[in-house]
């Protein structure tokens, strides 16, 4: 069975792109390794996206999800392994079957950046955690750090404290990147302590759990957790092989989101762009199906 797209990701961008698709008659299916909604789910309150004064991330995750299911879009839980195109027919290979299709969309978004210390990927989900949302109630009352300088790692910080005991907040810089109106909500917290011009430099654990940070080579902070947000690393390895990324990993694409492969389109978080919002995010999916509706009715 050959499909008009493939729309690999269940974020925001893939499901408005699907969407569209399925709207337009086309054949389409969704492939997702995680869950729907992508990183919305890590999000604890939205504010900035029309229709809604305040949302949470997993509320607008349910509310995607139940347009694709309304809509009847096929989706499958799948990893996708590699994406192989000769002579215009491209093959998904994933972990559960081999899919073929004339387009693809890929809307595989970013993964949370580590910080490059020794024993971190070990102690990821044994005291250090990129979701407070996920996580946060496992340290009740307890003092944890938040590492980072801009909007995510400040709204996590403040949904923490109104978990824990206390909070340190670590940014490298001498100012934070994040909205002022953060910032200043961030000052008022009374259990926040803000740390600037800090870097983590050390993890200590005890029976394989964190038990405590260096920063600056100096100063130990004893804490139960370490929530880490120093940005983002596309989600693209698996089409490496394509060479449609540059050199930090994210797709290149054109005005319509299209690669130079004609027929595999990139949108959303793994594509380069001045500004990552989920406004941003649906409109890329919306173009980029857009286009492949028109150039598929005009065949």
């Amino acid at each position: 069975m050959e499909f008009d797209v493939i729309i690999i990701g269940m974020g925001i961008s893939g499901i408005s792109a699907a969407i569209y698709a399925k709207n337009s008659g086309l054949h389409v299916l969704m492939l997702e390794k995680d869950v729907p909604g992508g990183l919305l789910n890590r999000i604890n309150k939205i504010n900035n996206y029309p229709g809604y004064a305040e949302i949470s991330g997993p509320d607008l995750s349910y509310q995607l999800f139940e347009s694709v299911q309304k809509l009847n879009i096929p989706y499958k839980k799948a990893v996708v392994k590699e994406i192989i195109v000769k002579n215009n027919v491209k093959k998904v290979i994933t972990d559960i079957e081999t899919f073929t299709c004339k387009n693809i969309i890929l809307a595989t978004g970013r993964v949370n950046n580590r910080l490059g210390l020794e024993n971190e990927e070990e102690l990821v989900g044994k005291g250090i955690s990129t979701c407070a949302l996920c996580d946060g109630n496992l340290y009740k009352g307890k003092e944890i750090a938040v590492v980072g300088g801009g909007n995510s790692a400040l709204e996590e910080a403040l949904y923490l404290a109104n978990i824990v005991k206390k909070v340190y907040l670590i940014h490298r810089r001498d100012t934070f990147k994040a909205e002022k109106n953060l910032i200043d909500e961030i000052k008022r917290k009374e259990n926040i302590e803000i740390l600037l011009n800090s870097n983590v430099t050390k993890l200590i654990k005890v029976e394989d759990k964190l038990d405590k940070i260096v920063i600056n080579n100096n100063k130990e902070l004893n804490i139960s957790a370490l929530f880490t947000y120093v940005g983002f690393v596309p989600n693209s390895r698996f089409v490496k092989n394509l060479n449609i990324v540059d050199e930090e990993g994210y797709i290149e694409v054109d005005s319509c989101y299209e690669t130079k492969i004609k027929g595999i389109y990139a949108v959303g978080d793994s594509i380069k762009k001045e500004i990552y919002q989920l406004i941003t995010a649906a409109n890329d999916g919306v173009v980029a199906s857009i286009s492949i509706i028109k150039k598929t009715k005009n065949k």
